[in-house]
């Protein structure tokens, strides 16, 4: 089912009928006159507004991760660095979940309103921090504002823009982070250089104004209210919020766990995956750990897929530095070629012509995910040239960008409009939760196999005296599984059409 246009005649993917569903008129169409682009005159404002909302998060998430270093040095704050990541993930984890309920019953307006006020917050409070936990409460925070604005952006798109200009506004948010992939740490080195760190979290709130301006009236007009004016009155579901508590402390403490590998981290692990259980069972589309066929798929490709490419990815830089003897920005710029060819891969999905080709579009791209993740350790071998990374990675990004735009465009096609807050909220639940997962499964491998303290040298904290007695098979203790992760996806992307 389309979550705004009419269906194609089968009806197969919306419930029949009943007395269970709400009555009500149906939900707004979008008044763009047809074939209209994202950039004509009805949507050109929203368009705008929103991929400028997300370019500045990736121009975020790019600047701050290279000040942060900085700022856990000059806090005293080494050893709890790890936890200022973790504290995001857990808090937006969460929010998704908050933002999902949140958009289907008031809309998206309000929950994306309060996402960017307090993702602004928080970087305010994260750089006028004075010691290492207020820094780490900050970054909650901005956890909790980027979990509110992700699903918003998702319920916007499924309810302003019709199913068949879809594509491209996500092909759009994917070539927004081009730029700040390259820009954004040359550029926070730079300010972090000359005026200090505090800088780079304090400026980019200020950045934010303009695009509100532009995309907040928009979105009002159209994309306000609930889709299903019964939906306004029905009360929040607290076992959702619940299990939604579950989820963030579970992946908290998985991810400290993976970290210490001593026996006693079987405590915190176990009781981890005591609220991890039922929270996704709970909070995903039921059949999505068993990959049932349509949206069930599609959730479960999206975790597959991010999760075995980040873990990867997070050891590229690290095994070049530590192995090939790269300078930490050499090993950074490495990488920074795939996001041109993922914002490429966005595109191409976006072409109308490859509409019917969707599904082969998806396993072609885990195809070539896993290969660029199984290429990357050949680099361990002298005789290999470090530029062969680069060029795999720049394939594998191409997939990524094919994969992960599609399961988005799947997701609102597959959900009712009063549901496309809880669905989208569950596809990034899906994204964030493998990431954690793979990463701390990786990290443990690595580790446990003599790749060192990892923590210290992942971030640049220590590299040389952290890293230099990695050993070559720990780092393929990391890639070979994950690749063999991404294979699992190619054979997921076959289901996510349903019969």
């Amino acid at each position: 089912m389309t979550a705004l246009e009419p269906h194609d005649g089968t009806d197969a993917a919306r419930p029949a009928p009943s007395d269970d569903l709400p009555s009500g008129p149906p939900p707004r169409l979008p008044v763009g006159a047809d074939g209209e682009g994202v950039l004509g005159r009805t949507y050109r404002a929203l368009s705008i507004g929103i991929v400028s909302v997300v370019f500045l998060i990736a121009f975020e998430a790019t600047a701050v991760g290279t000040a942060m270093p900085v700022a856990a040095r000059e806090l005293n704050g080494i050893p709890l660095y790890a936890f200022a990541f973790s504290a995001y993930f857990t808090t937006s984890l969460f929010a998704m979940v908050l933002s999902g309920q949140w958009a289907d019953r008031r809309g998206p307006l309000q929950p994306l309103a309060t996402g960017i006020t307090a993702f602004g917050a928080g970087l305010l409070l994260s750089g006028a921090a004075g010691s290492m936990w207020v820094f780490i409460a900050g970054r909650a925070v901005q956890g909790l504002g980027g979990g509110l604005v992700i699903v918003a952006l998702y319920v916007v798109i499924g309810r302003a823009y019709p199913e068949r200009i879809r594509p491209a506004i996500l092909a759009a948010f994917a070539a927004s982070w081009v730029i700040p992939s390259v820009v954004g740490p040359l550029a926070s080195g730079t300010v972090t250089e000359h005026l200090g760190w505090r800088w780079v979290f304090a400026g980019i709130p200020v950045l934010v104004v303009i695009p509100l301006a532009l995309a907040l009236p928009a979105i009002r007009r159209m994309a306000s209210g609930p889709a299903d004016p019964a939906a306004a009155a029905a009360p929040y579901d607290r076992r959702r919020i619940r299990l939604a508590l579950g989820i963030s402390a579970g992946a908290g403490l998985l991810q400290y766990a993976g970290q210490e590998l001593n026996w006693l981290a079987l405590l915190p692990a176990a009781l981890g995956v005591a609220l991890l259980v039922p929270a996704v069972r709970g909070l995903l589309p039921t059949g999505t750990v068993r990959a049932g066929r349509g949206l069930p798929s599609v959730v479960l490709l999206r975790g597959v897929a991010a999760g075995s490419f980040i873990a990867a990815e997070s050891f590229v830089p690290l095994m070049l530095v530590t192995q090939r003897g790269l300078s930490p920005t050499l090993a950074g710029l490495s990488l920074a070629v795939g996001g041109a060819t993922w914002a490429l891969g966005s595109y191409v999905q976006s072409r109308p012509r490859m509409e019917p080709h969707r599904e082969r579009l998806m396993v072609g791209g885990m195809v070539l995910v896993a290969a660029s993740i199984a290429a990357a350790p050949s680099v361990l071998i002298d005789a290999v040239p470090v530029w062969i990374v680069a060029v795999a990675w720049a394939f594998g990004c191409f997939g990524m960008g094919m994969v992960i735009a599609s399961t988005s465009v799947l997701l609102l096609k597959l959900s009712a409009p009063e549901d496309a807050g809880s669905n989208s909220a569950a596809l990034q639940i899906s994204d964030g939760l493998s990431n954690v997962l793979l990463l701390a499964t990786g990290g443990a491998a690595f580790a446990a196999l003599g790749g060192g303290a990892m923590g210290a040298a992942a971030h640049g904290a220590a590299v040389g005296a952290g890293a230099s007695g990695s050993h070559p098979a720990a780092f393929a203790a990391v890639f070979l599984p994950m690749a063999g992760v991404a294979v699992v996806g190619a054979w997921v992307a076959t289901r996510v059409r349903e019969r």
